[in-house]
């Protein structure tokens, strides 16, 4: 079987295709394909409130790329969802029309709750040590979701409209960053001690350029010196040094800002990089309703 995510974000859409085959009565979940876009549509929704025209047909001519993708591939079945810049814009609903009447494709678009739920999707609480408490961290370029387990359950979860777009426009304010603060404070609290999840294709970067082992986990003093010294480069600087892409340069920045922010006001000193992301629990979450429906 054969199962296709679209993440249609404020800063990139992508496709993940992946095949699930049986191997020992358990679905193993193989990847064939991850196509990514810079749309930044964020830059458009939380300036002006809308999708403008360039980055419309941007949209438009990508799904028709997804859909295409998804018929060579011989995809069963696929969903779609679209986060915090197709929310927040004024034409949403329309290029979500024009796309399904071009492409075939019929986005949703989802909550930030829902987005934060998407992620328990992907069964990140099955394996982690009980002896922990563990905070999931999501940052994108519309919002950051955050969910935090105890004992193998989620117990809080909650997106909040602050993400790495929103900062490279200077639209994230003090009242912003304190309500995250409090939030925080009042419901990121265990006798255990607590360590950090991260996702975003931002941290996935940081944690690859750190050489840090697949399973081993990065430390918070590590994001700070990282943070510190890109801080101090231009976005220009940043592509030439760690040969980066611009739309990555520009941003990663203000990720690693979150990341180092939600882990101090925490009481967080390390975080896990799984690289799994609101695609692969898009994945999770088809193949569970398929199950169900059985």
């Amino acid at each position: 079987m054969k199962i296709a995510a679209i993440d249609i974000g404020s800063n990139a859409a992508r496709l993940l295709i992946n095949e699930v085959k049986i191997n020992n009565k358990k679905p193993e979940f193989i990847k064939l394909n991850l196509l990514r876009i810079p749309l930044r549509l964020g830059m458009d929704v939380f300036t002006i409130g809308k999708i403008g025209p360039e980055r419309e047909k941007m949209v438009i001519d990508s799904m028709k790329i997804f859909s295409d993708l998804m018929k060579i591939y011989k995809v069963d079945h696929y969903r779609a969802c679209a986060t915090s810049a197709m929310r927040d814009a004024a034409n949403g609903n329309e290029i979500i029309s024009q796309v399904l009447e071009a492409s075939g494709i019929n986005i949703e678009i989802i909550s930030g709750d829902e987005e934060a739920t998407l992620i328990y999707e992907n069964h990140v609480a099955e394996g982690l040590d009980k002896e922990f408490a563990y905070l999931y961290i999501d940052v994108g370029g519309g919002s950051t979701e955050l969910t935090f387990y105890e004992n193998g359950k989620m117990v809080y979860e909650r997106s909040f409209n602050i993400g790495t777009i929103r900062l490279l426009n200077n639209l994230v304010t003090v009242d912003n960053w304190k309500e995250m603060k409090d939030e925080i404070k009042k419901n990121i609290v265990s006798k255990k001690p607590i360590l950090a999840i991260g996702s975003g294709g931002n941290i996935n970067k940081v944690f690859s350029m750190s050489k840090t082992k697949d399973g081993k986990p990065m430390s918070l003093a590590h994001l700070k010196k990282v943070y510190k010294e890109f801080n101090e480069l231009s976005v220009e600087q940043r592509m030439t040094n760690y040969s980066l892409r611009e739309d990555r340069a520009d941003v990663l920045v203000h990720a690693l800002n979150i990341f180092n922010n939600v882990m101090s006001w925490s009481d967080i000193n390390k975080i896990f990089v799984p690289k799994i992301s609101v695609a692969d629990g898009l994945i999770q979450n088809i193949y569970s309703k398929l199950q169900h429906k059985k």
